[in-house]
């Protein structure tokens, strides 16, 4: 249970964001790399970077180009959503301290009669019980189980490279956050997670959402961003759309400070009419993609 429970301490970053699915076959033909990347211009002249990513890769994936290593050479600064991503410590006590409660329900009565089989296909998947869950909050569950299901792995996620590169960083949110905004999550919301995160396990979107990013097939990567648990409106407005906008505000002010951020953010906050590049095109920003 405990390494289940470690291997949640990223869901926070990767749920809403895509995080690497991939089927775990060895596929020697993946495409040229490609993913999509942002020079960000601001009113006044001042430059930054945008870089969608992913948080679980599989080990094979070769992702960096040309392009992105001189973008990021030139960026003063790193932004990504954690900046103690590797203090496992740090998140792990964050995330006891909220995780557990008493008297909950027994977890196959805290979603829809009609989801759970499809739960229970989880669990089996993640080699795991409901008892285990018995004083668990769902949506702690919901990141247990989908740490247990994920075919990447966190260990060659994007932001980890990129993070040991040595450069100045800074984060959008902490672990502590992260865990705040899914602990107030209502029970309604919190049982749409788990049953989002079932869901999701079900159809696995094995390595065309792997190639999607790999290719920057921003079309590919918004139809993943409005599946499985972010058809939930209020999930999506929680955990997608109302991050973005607080982000924009913290990167407008690096911008326009003259920091040239490098912003390396999940895949799923660069699409959509909400998405970052959209946020900075409405305040004025040129948003050219140079790959």
């Amino acid at each position: 249970m405990i390494a289940r429970i470690l291997l949640a301490i990223t869901g926070a970053l990767w749920l809403a964001g895509c995080g690497a699915t991939d089927d775990g076959a060895v596929t020697p033909d993946r495409p040229e790399a490609s993913p999509a990347l942002w020079e960000m211009t601001a009113p006044d002249g001042e430059r930054g970077w945008l870089f969608g990513t992913m948080h679980a890769l599989p080990e094979d994936v070769e992702w960096r180009t040309a392009t992105f290593d001189t973008a990021f050479g030139q960026a003063q600064l790193l932004v990504v959503e954690i900046a103690n991503l590797d203090d496992t410590a740090a998140s792990f006590g964050e995330f006891r301290s909220r995780a557990y409660s008493d008297g909950l329900a027994p977890l196959e009565r805290r979603v829809d009669p009609a989801q759970r089989e499809r739960l229970d296909a989880l669990l089996d998947k993640a080699g795991a019980e409901a008892d285990d869950f018995a004083d668990m909050e769902s949506w702690a569950v919901a990141l247990v189980l989908a740490g247990g299901v994920r075919e990447g792995d966190p260990a060659n996620g994007v932001d980890r490279e990129l993070l040991a590169s040595g450069k100045p960083v800074q984060g959008l949110e902490s672990f502590a956050a992260q865990y705040a905004l899914f602990d107030g999550l209502s029970t309604a919301a919190q049982a749409d997670l788990l049953e989002g995160v079932a869901l999701e396990a079900e159809e696995n979107t094995g390595p065309g959402l792997l190639d999607a990013w790999l290719t920057g097939n921003l079309h590919r990567l918004d139809e993943h961003a409005n599946t499985g648990l972010l058809t939930s409106p209020v999930l999506k407005q929680l955990l997608l759309t109302e991050r973005n906008r607080r982000w924009a505000e913290r990167v407008a002010a690096l911008v326009e400070g003259g920091r040239k951020p490098f912003i390396a953010v999940g895949a799923g906050h660069v699409v959509g009419l909400d998405g970052l590049p959209e946020l900075f095109s409405r305040r004025g920003y040129t948003m050219r993609r140079i790959q």
